[in-house]
């Protein structure tokens, strides 16, 4: 058997690689190649209510857009570090502000308001985002990773 030369090695090597990772590769980057999937119903800041109707159920790897609002009915905020540091927030937007983060911890409103965030889920488990200064679970909002 004829010895191969080392550039048809590597084209080998490569062709071999390509085709074993080929769809995981896909399945690995559709988080951004489709639009986000809108999570609803949003969340819904105002003094005194649940926050959150339910637990959101999500999929790693997965594309999605959350929608916050506020009625102003007081300054309050969502604190929710085991959320953003096991997401890859893609952007975050206010007033038609779009905003591309290196990293969030806390989102707050002073006044009544909208903010939409776009998030690709990095790891499974459950994360949540909640009203800092409160112990009911009415005051936090409970994401679900699978």
């Amino acid at each position: 058997m004829p010895e191969l030369s080392a550039v048809r090695l590597a084209r080998m090597m490569f062709l071999t690689a390509f085709m074993v990772s080929g769809p995981y590769l896909a399945h690995a980057q559709q988080g951004l190649l489709t639009r986000p999937q809108k999570l609803e119903p949003p969340l819904k800041l105002s003094s005194g209510a649940p926050l959150a109707e339910k637990p959101y159920q999500l999929e790693s790897g997965k594309h999605y857009r959350l929608t916050i609002t506020s009625d102003g009915t007081q300054e309050l905020a969502l604190n929710g570090p085991d959320f953003f540091r096991n997401v890859w927030v893609n952007e975050v937007v206010i007033n038609d502000i779009e905003i591309r983060p290196l990293g969030v911890d806390s989102i707050e409103f002073d006044a009544k308001g909208e903010v939409e965030i776009t998030f690709v889920t990095i790891r499974p488990g459950t994360f949540t985002l909640r009203v800092p200064g409160t112990t009911s679970s009415s005051q936090q909002a409970t994401f679900n990773v699978k």
